[in-house]
């Protein structure tokens, strides 16, 4: 399939901690590794993982960081078209003994522009952007997109096949205001739900090490198959097994699932 993502970056620096400090206290962190990370590159990762390709619109600063990220998102094997302007936006990542992560984004969330050339696309995938991209985004056989941009997906009018959001994050909740034809929320060890339907979380392969890019991992994975025409169930169950294979890693790449 010929497929497409349309999202942010952002360069992330991770930190293995015994636990999140509290308020005025100090923990010694262990560096883990320093990525462009962010929603938009990791549901792109999931998916070239998936396809065997997939290009990724983004905007990145015009800065040493932002052109070193289209190296190394062009090196995790993404075909990356990058607008440049501003500053990349960072990211601290906290992991703590449990494997799950605490995050601090510092820096503004840079979205792509449109109109962009999407036509012809089987899949795109509407992670972050502005609302010309989002009608430029239509023209694919089959959109996603992520319940964090509900304003521009508003605005920007448009039908959206898929619309993934996370049932822990008090800024996806899901209102009814766009339309959309499957709504899906992630929860995560307890799966979570697609327009009535209920999944259930897959085993881990192995020890949970991170939890970042989990459910970024598993909204791609969800997107993927539903484009390429697989039942709902069956792309639930793919995209719990994504899910569950990518917090057995370090960071958001070292475990995604591949076909």
């Amino acid at each position: 399939m010929r497929c497409a993502v349309v999202g942010h970056v952002e360069w992330c620096d991770f930190a293995s901690v015994p636990a999140v400090p509290a308020p005025g206290a100090i923990v010694q962190g262990e560096p883990v590794l320093s990525v462009p990370a962010g929603g938009g590159a990791v549901v792109a990762r999931q998916i070239a993982r998936l396809n065997g390709r997939c290009e990724f619109f983004t905007a990145l600063g015009d800065d040493e960081l932002g052109h070193r990220a289209v190296q190394d998102l062009a090196e995790l094997g993404l075909d990356v078209h990058a607008q440049h302007f501003g500053s990349t936006r960072r990211g601290w990542v906290h992991v703590d003994e449990s494997g799950e992560r605490t995050i601090t984004v510092i820096g503004e969330k840079l979205r792509p522009c449109g109109p962009l050339p999407l036509d012809r696309y089987d899949l795109v995938f509407f992670v972050a952007g502005d609302a010309e991209a989002l009608r430029s985004a239509r023209a694919a056989m089959y959109l996603a997109a992520t319940m964090r941009e509900l304003p521009t997906l508003r605005e920007g009018g448009v039908h959206i096949d898929l619309v993934v959001g996370s049932a822990n994050d008090a800024g996806e909740s899901w209102d009814g205001s766009v339309d959309a034809g499957v709504v899906a929320m992630t929860d995560g060890s307890r799966g979570g739900s697609a327009n009535g339907v209920r999944w259930a979380a897959a085993v881990p392969p192995g020890p949970i090490v991170d939890a970042y890019g989990a459910g970024d991992s598993t909204g791609a994975a969800m997107a993927f198959a539903l484009a390429r025409g697989d039942g709902l169930e069956d792309a639930l169950a793919l995209a719990a097994r994504a899910g569950a294979s990518v917090i057995t890693g370090r960071g958001p790449y070292e475990s995604q699932i591949a076909l």
